[in-house]
């Protein structure tokens, strides 16, 4: 019977192996010198080669893959062998990544979007034999990417880190039409104090959010659009992903009442200003386009648009231009103007209505005493709420941000 001996591997074990080797094979008689019987030893290195199995590599994406989201990682892991090196380029570019608990490597940070990358892996064998191999793959290339802008309101930016009032939606405008259930499975928001929410659609690219009561004061707000790699449309990407934060400040909530004629004030619960007002004189006439243009000031809750020091009002901005319309105006340079609709509501200085307090003269605005309306441009901010009382007509919720006109359990989506 041949008996095999177990082989050391070494500078020394390998000696002696083939020695020992050499001295079977010129042996004619088949007998040992000694009592045992005969003994084989098979050459150490097909010995070595037999028990050393080969480096298995495995990358993800696969070799050749086109199309393939930059989003998605690459994985790259080595069967019965051990990683050394990878290396993922485009160009000049390289793409960093880690190696893992468990000897696998991994990106670390998104691809680009329509680029060739390669993958270049060394790995060594459990006797230390390297293998190289190269891979390659293409990434996805949109024919159409969609950006995003986060708004105050559709006149004004938000600005990052800036504090605005408790009626203050949030607004988050697309640069192109969207699909709407993927768009908002990318929006995230995150409140402290936290509180729930509902998203209403203005059109097929700006999105709103508003939680269910007024913001609690002095709460923050951010807002994150994970939409890189996403696709929101039949050919649309998400550009890249964003994000802002914005705080609430103290709650300013003005009720301007059209039966009183009298703007309170109240801030954090408290009355702070009682302002004696003219609101709009009711009636209208038709615009430009042949719209109705209503002179009521319209009812519920406004939100602070923006502030202009000076502004100059006129009827030619719906249509009414000839100067013997019986509507027709030109007011220039009207001081301390507050906005709250896009229609042109202002909350504004009027030195020339006498009737401040005791009737309604205006065409739609919400007339104030010159100290009044200095008052409210220097303390109120955007985001402030400006809730009109006893008017016939209701704000629409597309004219400026009539949100909080809705109720919660009609509102949106």
């Amino acid at each position: 019977m041949i008996q095999r001996r177990k082989v050391i591997f070494g500078a020394a074990g390998v000696a002696a192996a083939a020695t020992a080797a050499t001295a079977a094979g010129c042996s004619s008689s088949g007998k040992t010198s000694g009592s045992g019987a005969t003994n084989w030893v098979e050459p150490a290195a097909n010995l070595e080669q037999a028990l050393v199995a080969p480096v298995k590599l495995s990358v993800t994406p696969a070799n050749g893959g086109t199309g393939v989201l930059p989003v998605d990682p690459i994985v790259v892991s080595a069967a019965d062998g051990t990683l050394q090196s990878v290396t993922v380029t485009a160009g000049k570019t390289t793409v960093e990544g880690e190696m893992q608990g468990d000897g696998s490597w991994r990106s670390t940070g998104d691809l680009a979007y329509g680029k060739k990358y390669k993958v270049s892996v060394t790995a060594t064998d459990s006797a230390g034999t390297s293998t190289t191999e190269d891979h390659t793959f293409t990434t996805l290339k949109p024919e159409n990417t969609a950006r995003v802008t986060f708004q105050a309101n559709g006149m004004l930016a938000l600005k990052e880190g800036s504090t605005y009032g408790v009626g203050q939606p949030v607004i988050v405008a697309f640069s192109r039409a969207v699909n709407k259930n993927a768009a908002e499975k990318a929006i995230e928001i995150t409140t402290s104090p936290s509180v729930e929410g509902k998203f209403y659609w203005k059109d097929d690219k700006t999105v709103h959010w508003r939680p269910k009561k007024y913001w609690a004061a002095g709460s923050t707000i951010k807002v994150s659009v994970n939409m890189y790699g996403v696709k929101l449309g039949k050919t649309t990407y998400g550009a890249k992903n964003v994000s802002t934060t914005f705080k609430i400040g103290r709650e300013l909530i003005a009720i301007s009442d059209n039966r009183t004629h009298l703007t309170k004030v109240y801030i954090d619960g408290k009355l702070v200003r009682t302002m004696k007002s003219s609101l709009g004189k009711g009636g209208g006439t038709t615009g430009a386009n042949g719209e109705r243009i209503s002179y009521w000031t319209a009812g519920g809750p406004h939100v602070v648009l923006g502030k202009k020091r000076k502004h100059t009002m006129s009827s030619a901005s719906y249509g009414v231009t000839d100067p013997k319309d019986p509507n027709y105006y030109v007011s220039e340079n009207i001081e301390f103007c507050t906005r709250i609709s896009y229609s042109g509501e202002y909350l504004h200085a009027a030195p020339w209505n006498g009737s401040l307090g005791r009737a309604n003269l205006s065409h739609g605005c919400i007339n104030l005493s010159t100290a009044d309306a200095k008052w409210v441009y220097n303390n109120f901010r955007v985001g402030d709420i400006v809730d009109v009382k006893n008017t016939p007509r209701d704000l629409p919720i597309w004219n400026g941000l009539g949100d909080w006109t809705v109720p919660f359990d009609k509102y949106g989506r």
